[in-house]
């Protein structure tokens, strides 16, 4: 936020309202979040809805201790973290190579667009049971099966915004003698730096659909077998609790690539 000292009367009454707005929304979203654990807890007490098969805030709390002093809730939070970060660091890596081949190669792109298309379009869900057999049921599988959500839509994305970048900038640069490496690694990279961005706010979220996929299917360890194992053996606990969990990790990571994303802005 600006220094207040330094700005006119307007521009403090304005900054002010703003701050007051977004505190009051603050506030908003804190009351939404503690009146559905009050009307659930209360739910549950009152046996307008059974405990058992929705569990409670109080139920939620004792099952987190007592899988915490177990360490088996970290223990698979890290394996579920590991194996989305994991495919969250490869898409990014193979969307950034694979957008600048194909941008490099005009034959090759008009030959795999289509198919980049309707890889994109398969449902995923469909496409992690056979990525299984084929690989067998290991972490390296769910990795690649978090990489399959994501991928695919992000090079499409990107390869996009190379496409769609400012023709008179890439003319300049040939003007000066420059080559297509100066134009990517001057032009090209420098100016999708936001589009970049974008793609991992969403992939990081995309990422982790796609692991617990995987894990929903073969994984002996992680979030998604949690949820899976507890609902085989009647343990909604688990269960409840795993799937709030994985909201956490969500916005938690959301959030990181978001601070991120102001970072790199600022500098720019």
């Amino acid at each position: 936020m600006p220094d207040l000292a330094n700005c006119s009367l307007a521009q403090q009454n304005f900054l002010k309202k703003q701050t007051r707005l977004r505190n009051r929304v603050r506030l908003a979203r804190l009351l939404i979040f503690l009146g559905f654990l009050v009307l659930w807890e209360a739910s549950t007490r009152m046996h307008l809805i059974d405990a058992f098969i929705f569990s409670s805030p109080t139920r939620l709390i004792i099952c987190f201790y007592q899988m915490i002093t177990s360490q088996k809730l970290l223990y698979h939070i890290g394996i579920t973290l590991f194996e989305t970060l994991s495919s969250f660091f490869f898409v990014i890596i193979l969307t950034l190579l694979i957008a600048a081949i194909l941008w490099f190669s005009k034959t090759l792109s008009e030959t795999l667009e289509p198919y980049l298309v309707v890889l994109n379009s398969l449902p995923k869900s469909a496409l992690a049971p056979l990525l299984i057999v084929w690989l067998g049921g290991n972490y390296k599988t769910i990795i690649i099966t978090g990489m399959s959500v994501a991928i695919f839509g992000s090079i499409l994305t990107l390869y996009t915004a190379f496409c769609d970048m400012d023709k008179e900038k890439i003319l300049l640069i040939k003007t000066l003698g420059g080559t297509r490496n100066d134009v990517m690694f001057k032009i090209m990279l420098p100016g999708c730096i936001p589009t970049l961005l974008s793609i991992m706010k969403v992939n990081i979220g995309l990422c982790l659909v796609g692991v617990i996929i995987g894990e929903f299917i073969a994984a002996k360890k992680g979030l998604g077998y949690l949820i899976i194992y507890g609902s085989q053996v009647f343990k909604l606990d688990w269960v409840i609790l795993s799937i709030l969990i994985l909201c956490l990790i969500a916005m938690l990571l959301y959030q990181l690539i978001g601070s991120f994303e102001k970072l790199c802005l600022k500098r720019n």
